[in-house]
């Protein structure tokens, strides 16, 4: 067991407070969130409980040294930090990093914790410090409130949080609970176009088809027997381009597939579905698998589904998304935002499922 540090954590939501405080448990923790309803009640409980779906672990109770927001952190909540993790979406990483620029230096150690794309790169261009280390990682782990209002979580059980380790090189940080993994870029991918483009193959057939409840879209039939078409397809292409070993790549799409569909995992479609715009961009989950599938011969009708299925995403809370198609257009949003070439097949196909709504 390593000694106890002192870890900061900016983002207090689901993962922040649920899945990466729960890894780093028994270290002094220092949450920071811009939501300050969220902080007060964090700073009555001092802790968290966390119970795990299905009762596959006993439930924990989480030890936290402090919250705060932006109006109320210091430099002291940053001294002497072993590690600062940064668990917030895509769109709040440059509000994120302007705020840490203020509190950290080049010897600071961060890890981004993310499933966008290029997070680091963004946080490090909004912290704007030459030769700052920021590593990236992947959540595998799933987590939910367990009541609305309510810092308690409900989680999967995943036991550690990987991240890319050459970006600290030899100066890594070793806690229990994070794990240093190299040759990231490959894993990132290899990740991104397994479990993130599953998981988007289960969200937008499964809000085409009318489910809420994800783990009730994944065990569907019909988007059962695609993502094991797309799966199958996959596989072959990640070991054909980064050189992984064909049963290896296997065992790794199945645990994602074990995942999803395992009906003790309470999540909902809105959840894995919002904020389509930031997922069928072209280094994203949707179009960059499917363009590899193209790249070696294979059938890429699953994503193509998929992508059609995501134009027509609407509902009601996601704002900017409907702003963007009702400017856009399918055309422009194919062409302009997931970077599609208006005369490929691809392209065709995906529009006529899109305009027509025939996708399954």
């Amino acid at each position: 067991m390593a000694e106890m540090s002192k870890v900061v954590i900016v983002g207090a939501g689901k993962t922040g407070r649920g899945f990466l405080a729960r890894l780093l448990n028994g270290n002094e923790i220092v949450l920071i969130d811009k939501n300050a309803a969220l902080v007060d009640a964090l700073n009555q409980t001092k802790t968290v409980d966390v119970d795990f779906f299905g009762g596959k672990k006993p439930s924990m109770q989480i030890a936290l040294s402090k919250a705060c927001t932006w109006e109320t952190v210091t430099a002291a909540d940053f001294a002497g930090a072993e590690v600062i993790l940064v668990s917030v979406g895509g769109t709040n990483l440059a509000d994120v990093g302007a705020e840490l620029k203020k509190y950290v230096t080049r010897d600071s150690k961060i890890i981004v914790c993310e499933n966008a794309s290029s997070p680091a790169k963004k946080l490090g261009a909004a912290i704007g410090i030459d030769g700052i280390r920021i590593a990236e990682s992947t959540v595998f782990c799933t987590t939910i409130e367990r009541e609305k209002g309510s810092v308690a979580i409900n989680s999967e059980w995943y036991p550690y949080l990987q991240f890319d380790g050459d970006a600290f090189g030899a100066d890594a940080p070793v806690l229990d609970g994070i794990k240093a993994v190299a040759n990231f870029g490959g894993f990132l991918d290899r990740k991104l176009f397994t479990y993130n483009s599953a998981s988007c193959v289960i969200a937008y057939l499964g809000a085409f088809k009318g489910y809420t409840v994800y783990s009730d879209a994944a065990n569907d039939p019909e988007i059962l027997a695609l993502l094991d078409k797309n799966y199958e397809i996959i596989n072959e292409c990640i070991c054909r381009e980064y050189g992984y070993e064909e049963q290896d790549q296997k065992e790794f799409a199945l645990l994602s597939r074990d995942k999803f569909t395992d009906k003790t995992l309470v999540d909902t479609v809105a959840r894995n579905a919002r904020e389509p715009q930031r997922k069928i961009t072209p280094a994203e989950r949707i179009v960059a698998p499917m363009l590899l599938e193209e790249k070696y011969g294979k059938d890429s009708s699953v994503l193509e589904k998929t992508l059609a299925a995501a134009l027509l995403y609407t509902p009601n809370e996601e704002t900017e998304w409907n702003a963007m198609l009702a400017d856009k257009g399918y055309e422009g949003i194919l062409s302009e935002l997931a970077g599609l070439d208006p005369n490929s097949a691809i392209f065709a196909r995906v529009l006529e499922m899109a305009k027509t709504k025939s996708i399954l």
